[in-house]
């Protein structure tokens, strides 16, 4: 134990300064993104609209393409349509499956075109179905079906071959008058260029915070534009941009980040420079697609210009701000404080024990509102509900603990703390408890950031799940805990997954705040002096 530290006025008056300094961290954290950002000002022309969008309909809670037995409603498609119209002036579709056969029909009573998909896959004879469902549509609305993609990146997900593509295209080409194109991120057009002799148009995707190397916002409509020019020196067709948009929620990646004010900032700029320099585009996408986060993670599920609910996610013209509601986590604080005041007074604690108590509440509330609205945006299905729940269930009885039993004596290691509750003659004590609440935290930390490090792409650094047990566990725990075996291991791994983590993105400021929260809740563990463990 460090001397400085050595009485437990000492240890309170430590907890009640890092309380202290995460509340008024939090405070500004919060305030900085609600603060009004300037951007660009998108002003379109009269009756001007964006010119596409892609749309899929399973926005509701359930809905997923996934599901194949899932057929969306005749009435939503027109609901959702009705809602597009007031901002584009065309949907894309990738596939004319469960229910979306309709959209070319209503899209006309709504005076909206069609970009009109044939969902390619490994499954040949699933394909040809789809694609003659598609071309016969597309022959049915000749005057709504601006063009008809074959495939959607098959080339990416090596599900077909170029040249098998190719045939597939030119069986398309034999059997409609509509313009036909494939549609496949740049970099596969410039491998595959013999595709473009099958095609009316060269279809590529362009998604600056996608690329093998992440764009900085600052940076990502200029970035498209070098890339459309190097793929109209390449190709003698007409290129259009098929997918281009920016997420608003989710994971960082090095340089680019997700938010609500980039993806304002990106929509607007890059529309203006489109519609100045004559570019053909579609905006990936007109609603927000939660299924989508199976596959992508957060972000995938937070591409759309809508909300789930049909809300405009951001104005085309003044200022934007990545927070809207203050009132949730300042209730929140509030809420916590009073709880943890309240505790600690039927104590009758001191005014040391009382102050700790208080600060230590309302970081617990804060902390916890802002975990559960990472949590609507991220988590998944029940399972997640659970799990990551019950993980931040444990993180904040932390404060609640010791408002309610301030323990000056040490907490046990996990395993010694689980024999001692075990135990014939166990009496009620909040020191075993706070002993096995470290444990699995910094079990569950230690996978949370082993999976962080070898499978990085679509995992969100889980920051407002362990900055309570990095405060109370690490910062503050090490000068009243035990470490057995178990606690060290799991900090070796945690420590070495958080560093390499960063490493592999070192200018990431959310993979810098996942390693200073890392070493915080890791490093005590293993520096700190066991004590002799008495049955």
């Amino acid at each position: 134990m460090l001397p400085l530290l050595s009485t437990p006025n000492a240890r309170w008056r430590a907890l009640l300064a890092l309380n202290l300094v995460a509340l008024v961290g939090l405070l500004a954290l919060i305030v900085w993104q609600a603060r009004p950002a300037v951007m660009y000002d998108l002003h379109l022309a009269a009756g001007e609209k964006l010119q596409c969008v892609s749309y899929a309909p399973f926005h509701l809670p359930g809905q997923t393409p996934f599901d194949p037995d899932i057929h969306i409603a005749r009435e939503q498609i027109a609901a959702d349509l009705a809602a597009l119209a007031k901002i584009t002036e065309c949907v894309r579709l990738y596939s004319i499956d469960q229910g979306l056969a309709a959209v070319p029909e209503i899209a006309r009573e709504l005076g909206l075109k069609v970009l009109l998909g044939a969902w390619i896959g490994h499954d040949k004879v699933k394909n040809a179905v789809e694609l003659d469902n598609a071309i016969g549509l597309a022959n049915e609305h000749p005057d709504v079906v601006r063009m008809l993609i074959v495939g959607n990146e098959v080339l990416l997900r090596r599900e077909r071959t170029a040249a098998e593509m190719r045939e597939l295209i030119a069986y398309a080409q034999a059997r409609t008058e509509v313009p036909v194109t494939y549609a496949d991120v740049w970099e596969f057009w410039l491998k595959n260029r013999e595709l473009a002799a099958a095609v009316d148009w060269v279809t590529v995707h362009i998604l600056p915070f996608w690329e093998d190397e992440p764009v900085h916002i600052e940076h990502a409509v200029a970035h498209v534009g070098r890339v459309l020019d190097e793929v109209r020196t390449v190709f003698d067709k007409p290129v259009m941009i098929g997918e281009t948009g920016w997420p608003s929620a989710g994971r960082q990646r090095e340089a680019s980040r997700p938010s609500r004010v980039n993806q304002a900032r990106y929509v607007r700029e890059f529309v203006h420079r489109a519609h100045q320099e004559g570019w053909h585009y579609n905006l990936i996408e007109a609603i927000d697609q939660p299924w989508k986060r199976a596959l992508e993670g957060t972000v995938g599920g937070h591409w759309g210009m809508l909300d789930a609910a049909l809300e405009a996610k951001f104005p085309l013209t003044g200022a934007v701000a990545e927070r809207q509601d203050l009132h949730t986590p300042l209730a929140g604080m509030l809420a916590g404080a009073l709880l943890c005041g309240w505790l600690a007074r039927s104590r009758r604690l001191g005014a040391l024990h009382a102050a700790a108590a208080i600060s230590g509440g309302a970081v617990g509330g804060l902390v916890s509102m802002l975990h559960l609205e990472h949590a609507v945006l991220a988590y998944r299905n029940p399972q997640e509900w659970g799990i990551l729940g019950c993980v931040a269930l444990a993180g904040a009885l932390l404060p609640v603990a010791l408002a309610r039993w301030p323990a000056d004596t040490r907490w046990p290691a996990t395993a010694h703390a689980w024999r001692l509750m075990r135990s014939a003659d166990y009496r009620p004590d909040v020191a075993p408890l706070l002993g096995l609440l470290r444990g699995g935290l910094l079990f569950a930390a230690a996978v949370a950031a082993l999976l962080l490090a070898v499978d990085p792409r679509y995992r969100d650094f889980p920051l407002a799940l362990y900055l309570l047990p990095a405060l109370y566990i690490g910062l503050f725990a090490s000068t009243v805990a035990d470490s057995g075996t178990e606690e060290r291991l799991c900090a070796v791994v945690l420590v070495l997954a958080a560093i390499a983590r960063w490493s592999s993105e070192p200018a990431n400021p959310q993979a810098i705040a996942w390693l200073a929260t890392a070493l915080a809740l890791g490093l005590p563990a293993l520096i700190v002096r066991p004590a002799p463990q008495r049955q």
